[in-house]
């Protein structure tokens, strides 16, 4: 009995124990897995409360980084503008002011130029970085892209510089005549000369701040807001009186042809402009004795049917690195011989935007010695009416391209659009 109790007894406590042992291997275990490890610090980090949701509506590509330099999130916009690879931030400058910025809590921005990738272009990416603590492990990188604020701010700082240049050429050629006057008071065959001149100058000065004037309105305004089927018969018709009497002093005949009874949707005012300006630009650089000619026809599209405007002549042509660039403001070809014709360098312009509103285009076709043609590609009256209607205005396209030979084809009975210039 004394061995079997003993035998007992020592069994109870055996499984007493491995009870008690059980218990606290099992609540060491718990608190183990409870408390944060070195590890769960650097991989899963926990943004404050809201940062997520705020993040995701900037315009601003965004980027947090932990205090391992690791990203803990990052926009869609970061990985495409290519601030981050494989996990990690990889722009140094910007790495480093985030370091700078989780050692001392200042907020710090810089612009930074950087290099396109995959594009293979020479031009950089133009950015603004800002970065901030967020948080006591987080640092918060915002990023703006700032490449098309800087096209268009130069765009406009050339604007500007071209427009003071071209309106100080005539303002100090009248100051000059003005004196040259007074100094020969008292010859009237010089005075009459002077005065001639003064009259030239003034000419170009009033047309120089009219197409300025022109060129902000059909920037800025809506064609489309006021816009009636206008006859392209009368807009051709308009156009030849406008340039009746310089063709008439370099005896150039012109001549109109093509499909009649045409119509085009829009601004009466901004079309007669653009097609005028093309037809004087042919009259003003065509040699004397020549032929413009100004042909209509109407195109099938499938936005719907186009009427083409040619204007054509026998000039000596445009080279190929002058057709790029023809239609910017200011640009000229010749700016010697634009000068002596009268030329702003905005007429082209002028007739890129009125197209480029009225829901069409302008191309040119030219050869060195062979003459150019600039063709006006509208959408037809008729035609926009039903577009409108569907898709609202504006919205017609032409997904036609003729260029070359076949170009010129529809108008070999019509000299092909001259040295132009704007």
């Amino acid at each position: 009995m004394d061995v079997n109790a003993a035998v007992a007894a020592a069994a109870a406590i055996a499984g007493v124990c491995t009870g008690v042992i059980a218990m606290l291997a099992f609540r060491w275990s718990e608190r183990d897995q409870k408390r944060p490890t070195r590890t769960s610090l650097h991989t899963d980090p926990v943004l404050p409360p809201g940062v997520d949701t705020v993040l995701s509506v900037l315009r601003s590509s965004a980027v947090v980084l932990d205090e391992a330099d690791s990203v803990v999130k990052a926009s869609s916009a970061a990985y495409a503008l290519g601030l981050v690879r494989g996990g990690k931030l990889a722009v140094d400058p910007m790495l480093q002011m985030a370091r700078d910025t989780r050692r001392d809590g200042e907020i710090r921005q810089v612009e930074l130029d950087l290099p396109r990738r995959g594009t293979g272009r020479g031009d950089a990416l133009a950015v603004s970085a800002r970065v901030a603590p967020l948080g006591s492990r987080l640092v918060l990188l915002l990023v703006e892209d700032l490449t098309e604020a800087r096209r268009i701010e130069a765009v406009r700082r050339d604007f500007v510089a071209n427009v003071s240049h071209e309106l100080k050429t005539p303002v100090g050629a009248l100051s000059l005549l003005s004196e040259a006057v007074m100094d020969a008071s008292d010859d009237p065959e010089a005075v009459e000369r002077f005065a001639g001149r003064m009259q030239i100058e003034a000419t170009r000065l009033t047309s120089l701040v009219q197409e300025l004037i022109d060129l902000s309105r059909v920037q800025n305004d809506d064609p489309l807001e006021d816009a009636e089927p206008v006859r392209v018969d009368e807009l051709v018709a308009e156009a030849i009186d406008r340039c009746r009497q310089p063709a008439a002093t370099k005896q150039i005949t012109m001549a109109a042809g093509g499909t009649a009874d045409l119509s085009v949707w829009g601004n009466r005012g901004q079309l007669a402009a653009a097609l005028g300006n093309l037809v004087e630009n042919a009259v003003n650089y065509s040699p004397a004795r020549t032929r413009v000619g100004i042909a209509a026809r109407r195109v099938t599209a499938p936005g719907g049917d186009l009427v083409e405007l040619a204007v054509t002549d026998q000039g000596i042509g445009i080279s190929d690195k002058d057709k790029e660039r023809i239609f910017e403001r200011f640009y000229r070809v010749d700016p010697a011989r634009s000068r002596a014709t009268g030329g702003t360098g905005l007429g082209l312009a002028i007739v890129k935007h009125v197209a480029a509103s009225h829901g069409g285009e302008v191309t040119v076709w030219s050869s060195e010695g062979q003459g150019s043609t600039f063709t006006l590609r509208l959408p037809e009256a008729a035609a926009t009416r039903a577009t409108a209607l569907t898709e609202g205005p504006g919205n017609v396209r032409d997904d036609d391209d003729a260029h070359g030979p076949d170009h010129t084809t529809a108008y070999e009975s019509i000299p092909a659009a001259p040295e132009v210039l704007p």
